[in-house]
């Protein structure tokens, strides 16, 4: 069952600016402080610029693949169902990760409010399942409703970190900037000033480049939109759109509020706040401020954690529907179009990953996101080099390969900046990965991936069927709203037959009256007869490439087509010699509007520009097929 869409431009822009401001900025900066002093404000710039070229590869796949799953579907249909399951399995977790964070930070403040001194951790985690099983009820009710809540969150949350900004600016003090890298360390139990240096010192550029490395979980809301995608209105426009403008505004964001907040808040005291953002706003307006930023933090982490749960959901979604994950899973409710095992399954692991410690949390999510992102880039590489010819995204991106390489290599690096215990997380997650595919996985999945057929360019030795391109197809007419009309269903049936070497008029019709004649239980040589009749009056030849030779026939009420290519020409007539391309069929009066319909379902075909040079190209009968398919519509309104 597929999943409603319902989701437009703001949808897609608040899930994953939502889920992109939560501890990202409310937590990390003090942590990020702590490792690199005001420098880190360039380390979150820096962060952003290497998200948006990163999300550009993501962007492109998603817009040719909008399906549940987001960087997983496509890279299982890049790379084979066995790089497939390790991604769809790390992206699951490091969401899960990501928005059990948040959830945490929502149940410390309600904790807070409730216990005051005497919250303990069992009371937190508690309250935390609460939190969550409230917001598994929203996800399971409709994805309208929580991206309607999503929206009116980030919309509140904006306006109060401008506010923020806007009162932040004026009382600036230069002078918390020098030293601008600051490394603290743990002395006595409390974060000391250890060493310092200036931005152009030898600390500099590894500073920048580690603080980037540590933070960039801050972009990982990016991943979200991808794995939602099939549930997004007019995908080709929004998902760009929502994307491009949602990490733009997002780096501003997170660069002017840093830059207020170390001009605000001693070092000392930022390296040492788990709430620095709040810590600061205390500073700038007292109570009043502190209490405003804290329900801007909590804006932000139910923001993330309603996006988290959300997009999270879909990836078991995606796993169960390509048969990497047990078919229960996948179900969607009847009643609401969601799937209510996946989310409910997301919840659990929501609630057991707050057992992980904090910064081990943080560096593990930015080590799998960023080894999504790597595998995101790569598929670009290899999916644009199979040449598919149903791989038909709205946005390209540009500077290709070059982008792609350079994220690759960057993102390699990052991981390595993480250290050891996040790359070992990540491992023992892959490994998880392994044991599910080999486990269930492998005897239950058998897709035709990009790869392969990329390996074909390098080998004769390997035959692959039209699977992929099939779905590729089904998914462009998904993405573009189209509704199949009866000529496409003619089309999906019809024999579609690639001649051999100059054939004649007379050969091509006494061919097709014997099949004919057996479909319809009519003698052949009167169905030639009424071809050649029909011929003769006028020539069904409508160009020097093009023919439709049909006939009506008053006592049936079926249609039947058959499509022909012939490279080297059908001769109709000394007028019409070298005829590529026929669309030949039956009908009956009584479908006089199918034929009318087939009649200009050809015309619309073979107005495009391109036609006779995509129908002599195309490799076999099925990418013929694929042709006709996928031609130009007329576009629909949108509501």
């Amino acid at each position: 069952m597929e999943l409603k869409k319902e989701l437009g431009y703001m949808d897609v822009f608040s899930i994953s600016s939502g889920a992109m401001i939560s501890s990202g900025i409310f937590i990390l900066p003090g942590i990020a402080f702590s490792k690199a002093g005001p420098m880190m404000i360039l380390g979150y710039i820096l962060g952003g610029l290497i998200a948006f070229a990163g999300i550009l590869s993501i962007i492109e796949l998603t817009t040719a693949m909008p399906k549940a799953g987001g960087d997983y579907f496509f890279i299982v249909r890049t790379l084979g169902p066995l790089i497939g399951t390790i991604s769809g399995v790390l992206s699951w977790f490091a969401i899960c990760l990501k928005t059990a964070f948040a959830i945490f930070g929502i149940a410390g403040v309600i904790g807070g409010v409730i216990y005051g001194n005497n919250l303990d951790h069992h009371t937190l985690v508690i309250i935390s399942a609460i939190v969550t099983s409230v917001f598994l009820f929203l996800n399971i009710i409709g994805v309208e409703i929580a991206s309607t809540f999503e929206v009116i969150l980030v919309a509140g949350l904006l306006l109060l970190m401008g506010l923020f900004i806007a009162v932040g600016m004026f009382n600036i003090n230069l002078d918390f900037f020098t030293p601008f890298i600051q490394i603290y360390d743990l002395v006595d139990n409390k974060l000391e000033l250890v060493a310092s240096g200036g931005p152009f010192s030898s600390l500099g550029a590894g500073v920048i480049i580690s603080t980037a490395a540590f933070i960039f979980v801050s972009f990982g809301g990016l991943l979200k939109v991808a794995s939602i995608s099939e549930e997004v209105k007019n995908p080709k426009v929004n998902i760009p759109k929502g994307m491009i403008s949602s990490i733009t505004v997002i780096t501003v964001i997170y660069a002017a509020t840093l830059f207020v907040t170390v001009g605000v808040l001693p070092g000392k005291e930022l390296a040492n706040s788990l709430t620095p953002i709040a810590d600061a706003a205390r500073i700038l307006a007292g109570k009043p401020g502190y209490i405003v930023l804290t329900i801007a933090s909590l804006l932000a982490f139910i923001s993330t954690a309603n996006a988290g749960i959300m997009a999270a959901s879909r990836y078991p979604l995606a796993l169960s529907r390509d048969k990497l994950f047990p078919n229960f899973v996948g179900r969607v409710n009847k009643k609401f179009k969601t799937p209510t095992v996946a989310i409910i399954s997301t919840g659990i692991l929501i609630v057991e990953s707050l057992l992980l410690p904090l910064e081990t949390l943080a560096k593990t999510a930015s080590a799998v996101i960023l080894m999504t992102y790597i595998l995101t880039n790569l598929s670009v590489i290899i999916i644009r080099e199979s040449n598919l010819s149903n791989y038909r995204p709205s946005f390209i991106t540009p500077l290709y390969p070059w982008i792609q390489i350079f994220t690759i290599f960057v993102f390699s690096y990052f991981i390595a900046q993480l250290g050891i215990s996040a790359i070992e997380s990540s491992i023992g997650l892959v490994l998880i990965s392994l044991i599910i595919y080999f486990t269930y996985g492998k005897k239950n999945s058998s897709k035709e991936y990009a790869l392969l057929h990329l390996l074909i360019r390098i080998t004769d030795n390997l035959k692959l069927g039209h699977n992929l391109e099939s779905e590729l197809r089904d998914i462009i007419h998904q993405r573009d709203d189209v509704e199949l009309t009866e000529f496409d269903k003619i089309v999906i049936e019809a024999p579609i037959v690639d001649l051999k070497g100059f054939t004649s008029l007379e050969e091509l019709i006494v061919l097709e009256a014997e099949k004919f004649s057996t479909i319809l239980g009519r003698n052949h040589l009167e169905l030639e007869n009424l071809f050649f009749e029909r011929e003769n009056e006028i020539t069904t030849a409508i160009s020097g490439f093009t023919a439709i030779p049909h006939i009506v026939i008053d006592d049936i009420d079926t249609f039947h087509m058959a499509v022909f290519r012939c490279k080297d020409g059908i001769k109709f007539s000394e007028e019409h010699p070298e005829i590529k391309a026929v669309f030949l069929f039956v009908s009956s009066p009584k479908l006089n509007k199918l034929h009318l319909q087939t009649l200009a379902s050809i015309a619309t075909l073979i107005k495009d520009d391109k036609f006779q040079e995509k129908w002599l190209e195309a490799k076999d009968e099925n990418y013929l097929r694929d042709l006709i398919l996928l031609r130009k519509r007329k576009k629909k309104k949108r509501k």
